[in-house]
């Protein structure tokens, strides 16, 4: 049985940049002061030890970065948590993306949110760097499209899972960030049905010296990635400008890849994509239930969206998994 936790893209990165990050109990940017304002500050960071003698590798869960990322499902020898640990090998990664990682890891110490992956403890063992997270027994929407739902999941599971990734969201917006890799691969779902957005690579701030921009005209470093999913005015990257709003589209591409089981545009060449037009909208293969009265269709926070997802999980067996 295959447990994947969600892929993270990055390439760059040395040691000594790392050790001079301000990123474990320093002071945030300045860019960031005003979306913290209104909201309490909560250090998760640091909650697991950053000593590579203090976890247990069991085995591996999956890979990335062109194989120079290994991610570990593992044991934290305090307390017998299964965690999940992505070990980045720094002697062979490029200076390019020492910037790129320093601003997911900075982010990922700015959000706390039920609903977005936390990131328990960073640091340094040896040559790699290690990440620890929580181990997200069900993987991502993505790897359960792929392994169980081939031909889309049922819109109750759908629902939940959108709820969780519309809280999310609506957090991320809040603090002045745009998300911009919205997608199922993006998603994680704990063996409890916690639903955790993921993808923080890509992700750019909106505020600036201390003001919120009204739009953004940056494309993400590595936008190619996530094509399919980008809204036609993140792609056209004109004048005008998009917004956090561009999100909301990803989040519609990504409900028709869990309905579909398999993102729009897929097969469409990357130069094409770019130039599509904004009324070009993907379809859905399968009929669904129209929304006819929203008090009665939003989706609640109950248990029956996640009865509905384990129900079509019920062959996984978590508890049962012999570590």
């Amino acid at each position: 049985m295959s447990f994947l936790v969600s892929r993270w893209v990055s390439e760059k990165l040395s040691v000594e940049s790392l050790r001079d990050l301000e990123l474990f109990g320093g002071e945030a940017h300045e860019d960031s002061q005003e979306s913290l304002t209104s909201l309490p500050h909560r250090d998760t960071m640091g909650s697991f030890l950053p000593d590579s003698n203090s976890y247990e590798l069991l085995t591996i869960i999956g890979r990335g970065l062109d194989d120079l990322m290994t991610v570990n499902l593992a044991r934290y020898r305090p307390t017998g948590e299964h965690v999940a640990i992505r070990r980045i090998d720094l002697e062979l990664c490029t200076n390019d993306m020492v910037t790129y990682l320093q601003g997911e890891l900075h982010v990922s110490k700015l959000f706390h949110h039920p609903s977005i992956l936390p990131y328990k403890s960073v640091f340094i063992a040896e040559n790699e760097l290690w990440v620890i997270t929580p181990f997200m027994a069900y993987g991502s929407a993505r790897d359960l499209i792929c392994t169980h739902f081939t031909d889309g999941m049922v819109e109750l599971t759908i629902a939940y899972i959108l709820l969780g990734m519309l809280k999310a969201l609506e957090y991320i917006h809040h603090m002045g960030y745009v998300h911009r890799s919205v997608k199922a691969s993006h998603v994680l779902i704990s063996a409890d049905g916690q639903v955790c957005m993921s993808g923080l690579r890509s992700i750019f701030s909106l505020i600036r010296h201390g003001q919120r921009a009204k739009v953004v005209h940056d494309f993400p470093q590595y936008g190619v990635k996530v094509l399919p999913w980008l809204s036609p005015e993140v792609l056209q990257q004109n004048l005008q400008g998009y917004d956090s709003r561009s999100d909301i589209y990803s989040l519609g591409i990504t409900a028709c890849e869990l309905a579909n089981g398999h993102v729009p545009f897929k097969d469409m060449p990357a130069t094409q994509i770019k130039l599509r037009p904004s009324e070009a909208l993907p379809e859905l293969l399968r009929p669904v239930s129209p929304i006819t009265s929203f008090e009665t269709s939003k989706p609640q926070d109950s248990p029956s969206g996640l009865a509905s997802l384990e129900s079509g999980l019920s062959q996984l067996e978590v508890d049962d998994w012999d570590f």
